[in-house]
């Protein structure tokens, strides 16, 4: 007969194992840096406040929100999965859990999958148009890891899977893809594309020797000027979207205070020192929140 104690002990042991093996998938989509949320999450909260002009359905908000977390978190695991073999010759990621050894990659392509699904099951509530825009969300995701072995342009596919939120928002809020759906998504693509590029610049000595492509290779010298010309645009493409739907003073000023932080990230790089690459990236992060307060004051103080 089996004591009480020992099934105690043995319960407790698999309540450790459990929470052991939790923390480390926690940290192989790193839920520690929620960077990768915000710089998704701000274009998502973007296109749903146009689409929804301020008052966006409680339901479709709720599942962009949880589509966010989990979709960026599904990106982690797959792209730590695609770098396994290379993470450990890069200073900034040899500690990641799949290259010290604490997730294997097997469990880190079902963390993709489970994640990936867990994000479909939310989508479901939504409209069938929407839930098939979904599939390309995933394929983006799926592809990004990849690409940077076969092209100079992996920013590109990111910029591509961080704007597919915003045909998805417009698609379940509104039914309907219009001119300004797509405006938002080259404002994202090209926004993406900049600061991704900052990134890539922290690491493109290591990159270098151990093969691996993007954009801060292949701007090369070109990379600042390159950077502020992507900055530049996507800030003309957001006043497109500004006069296509008339916005009011607001979102203009929160435009012009936008513009002081690019300016700012541009500051920061000037040098090209990897960890003010890396400042220069997190700092979009209020970049995409001064956008979007500047469409919530639009939206709440407008007359009529």
């Amino acid at each position: 007969m089996t004591s009480p104690l020992r099934n105690s002990f043995f319960s407790r042991l698999n309540v450790t194992f459990l929470a052991g093996r939790l923390h480390q998938y926690a940290l192989l989509v790193r839920l520690h840096r929620p960077i990768g949320i915000y710089l998704l999450l701000w274009p998502t909260l973007w296109a749903l406040w146009i689409a929804a002009e301020g008052v966006p359905d409680p339901l479709i908000l709720a599942v962009f929100l949880g589509g966010t977390v989990l979709m960026r978190s599904a990106g982690c695991a797959i792209n730590d999965y695609a770098d396994r073999n290379v993470d450990a010759h890069v200073k900034r990621t040899e500690q990641r859990p799949i290259v010290a050894g604490r997730v294997s990659p097997k469990e880190a392509l079902w963390v993709f999958v489970v994640l990936s699904l867990l994000a479909f099951c939310l989508v479901l509530l939504l409209d069938w148009n929407t839930v098939l825009l979904s599939f390309g969300a995933v394929l983006l995701t799926a592809i990004y890891p990849f690409a940077k072995r076969y092209t100079h342009l992996p920013q590109v596919v990111l910029g591509a899977a961080f704007a597919w939120a915003i045909p998805m928002a417009f698609m379940a809020q509104t039914g309907e893809l219009t001119q300004v759906t797509w405006l938002l998504y080259l404002a994202t693509l090209l926004w993406t594309l900049a600061y991704d590029t900052f990134y890539a610049m922290a690491d493109r000595e290591e990159d270098l020797k151990i093969g691996v492509k993007s954009t801060a290779i292949l701007f090369g010298e070109m990379d600042r000027v390159v950077v502020a010309s992507l900055q530049l645009l996507t800030l003309l493409t957001l006043l497109l979207v500004g006069s296509q739907l008339a916005l009011s003073v607001y979102y203009y000023l929160a435009l012009g205070f936008a513009s002081l932080l690019l300016l700012y990230q541009q500051f920061l790089v000037k040098d090209r020192q990897p960890e003010r690459c890396i400042a220069a990236f997190l700092n979009n992060h209020w970049f995409g929140m001064v956008v979007f307060v500047g469409l919530v004051a639009h939206y709440f103080f407008q007359v009529g």
